[in-house]
């Protein structure tokens, strides 16, 4: 996960051509929630899944079997509002009807939307506990990915479902980051931080993702970490006495612009768990709910054309060879986007509780 690797223009998800990401939340007034869309390009784009929290909240992630029968989707929710902000993807699913995309099942205009979605939860976190998505905010979110420009930069930090997000007492958020392979193939990543784990390495202040090219996120002085392990501890305990729950998930959705068969895309949403276990430490936990997605645009051939093959027999061999690039970067880029999500959260203070930001405490 070295900064030396090439990035895209935004460093972000939508560096992969085609995709699109929109935010909607609410903060005051008893809210800290949101949602974020991820709008793959029209046709779709292959997706797998890979949960491995014990306290996972979904919707559709089966139809993303590869045994399964739908081949691409249109679009992936990550939301706020633990179950209940499920219901935000039917907003999301009723737009995308009215625009003629999804699964075709009969004549013109008769689709039917495959809409993947993963909750965390932040239930209570503004001050009021039925404050949560719902299919209005859902489609707020998505239309805000529609009329974004192809390439925009992501909004990160407390945006979209990323609003609530808390990791290990700290404010989490959302975060995104992208690589640029030798081959040209991207690879990109969002995270919604929101674990149960911690994100800093109590010895040393720095984020277990690492510093950036700036040295933000580097190990801090020893004053200042105790400064900050008094404020975490406050936090907690004022956090316990407002609202007793450990309850988080992380979710992320991982992607690139290379051509993926759906088994492929399952190994690449598998692997990206490395990146969520170098940045978050414990992670996948009984308490989490970790998911990641996985998308592939597939306008690139994971080959570059007339790439040499020494012999025809170890063709395989040279795929997988392309195909372990692409993890590997699944990776180092979800680890990326968890530290941008950490250096751009802002400190939360109110009826729900006291959040504050790593940059707050750590002066970085």
């Amino acid at each position: 996960m070295g900064e030396q690797q090439a990035t895209g223009a935004a460093d972000a998800l939508t560096d992969v051509a085609g995709l699109r990401v929109g935010h909607a939340g609410r903060a005051g007034d008893g809210w800290l929630t949101g949602v974020t869309v991820v709008l793959a390009p029209a046709g779709g784009a292959v997706t797998a899944v890979d949960v491995r929290g014990g306290g996972p909240g979904t919707r559709e992630t089966d139809a993303l079997d590869p045994r399964n029968l739908v081949p691409r989707v249109e679009a992936v929710v990550l939301t706020g509002g633990s179950a209940y902000g499920l219901d935000a993807a039917s907003g999301v699913l009723a737009w995308l009807e009215e625009q003629g995309r999804g699964f075709p099942v009969g004549g013109p205009g008769r689709v039917v939307p495959v809409v993947p979605a993963a909750a965390l939860f932040d239930l209570g976190r503004g001050g009021d506990w039925r404050a949560r998505p719902d299919a209005a905010m859902g489609r707020a979110a998505v239309e805000a990915a529609a009329a974004s420009a192809e390439g925009a930069p992501v909004p990160q930090g407390n945006a979209g479902a990323g609003t609530g997000a808390v990791a290990g007492g700290l404010k989490g958020g959302v975060g995104s980051a992208s690589l640029v392979l030798p081959s040209g193939v991207t690879v990109a990543a969002l995270a919604v931080v929101n674990a149960v784990g911690s994100a800093v390495d109590p010895g040393t202040g720095a984020l277990w993702a690492g510093p950036d090219a700036a040295g933000r996120g580097g190990p801090v002085a020893a004053d200042v970490r105790e400064r900050a392990a008094r404020r975490l501890a406050a936090a907690a305990k004022d956090a316990g006495e407002r609202l007793a729950q450990p309850l988080n998930t992380t979710l992320a959705v991982v992607a690139t612009d290379a051509e993926l068969t759906r088994a492929q895309a399952h190994k690449l949403a598998g692997t990206a768990h490395d990146g969520l276990a170098r940045a978050i430490r414990p992670v996948h936990l009984l308490s989490d709910g970790d998911t990641v997605f996985a998308m592939a645009t597939g306008r690139r051939p994971l080959l570059p054309p007339g790439a040499p093959v020494p012999d025809p027999a170890f063709a395989v061999h040279a795929e997988a060879g392309a195909l372990n690039a692409v993890l590997a970067a699944g990776a180092d880029a979800l680890a990326r986007a968890i530290r941008h999500a950490l250096l751009a959260a802002q400190s939360v203070s109110g009826p729900g509780g006291d959040f504050p930001s790593y940059r707050e405490l750590y002066g970085t």
